[in-house]
């Protein structure tokens, strides 16, 4: 065999084996994404949230990132960090996450903790290091009034300002202990109102221009 034989051999053997680890990382990716569905869907119960809130928000997310023109890999990271974006519920006790009354200022305090408790639990995996920081920062606000770091603006990780208009949006249109479930309308009047104070204002526009049908059929799709 020749010297370029052996070249073009080996080659060959390292383009296989490369292929062999992409179908590798492939496969435990998908793994840890059906472990991440198990873990949404505690959550969901644990929190008294309703049913499949985590895979709505997750598919409200997706549907305003695709209208942004966000790339495919980018999209992948908001749909984990939007689908764990309230997992440091676990760790909040029972008696306060599932209160029926209105909570003390220490217990708003200790509630308001999640989101650093979720980072903390998702941050040193590095399959979710990037979706953590959405994690981390889904309660910030847009004019830098929200919590746990007071983060302003693009200051805010993008993948979180999008978690946080479809959280918002899927928690006005459905039922929740303390008020009913109200209309698309309605949901898309407040955060049009909030738009540059809760929102990103670019975000917040994107989310308002698409068409109004298609949140009560990804709804449907869901829940169905």
């Amino acid at each position: 065999m020749s010297e370029f034989d052996d070249v073009v051999r080996r080659k060959q053997e390292l383009e296989i084996e490369n292929r062999r680890l992409k179908t590798a990382l492939s496969d435990l990716e998908k793994s840890y994404d059906i472990t991440l569905q198990s873990l949404g869907d505690a959550l969901d119960l644990k929190s008294g949230r309703s049913e499949h809130h985590s895979k709505r928000v997750t598919a409200f997310s997706i549907a305003i990132a695709r209208a942004i023109g966000l790339p495919r890999d980018q999209i992948a990271v908001i749909a984990r960090g939007a689908f764990l974006h309230d997992v440091g519920l676990m760790a909040i006790p029972d008696n306060i996450l599932l209160k029926p009354g209105e909570l003390t200022e220490e217990e708003k305090h200790i509630m308001q903790e999640h989101a650093y408790r979720g980072y903390q639990m998702l941050n040193k995996i590095p399959f979710l290091a990037e979706a953590a920081e959405i994690v981390y920062s889904h309660q910030e606000r847009f004019d830098g009034t929200g919590y746990p770091r007071g983060l302003k603006g693009d200051q805010i990780p993008l993948g979180a300002r999008i978690v946080s208009v479809a959280d918002t949006f899927d928690a006005i249109i459905n039922d929740r202990p303390y008020r009913p479930a109200q209309s698309v309308q309605a949901a898309r009047v407040e955060i049009e109102m909030w738009s540059g104070r809760q929102f990103d204002p670019e975000v917040a526009k994107v989310f308002l221009n698409m068409p109004e049908n298609i949140w009560g059929e990804l709804g449907r799709h869901i829940d169905g």
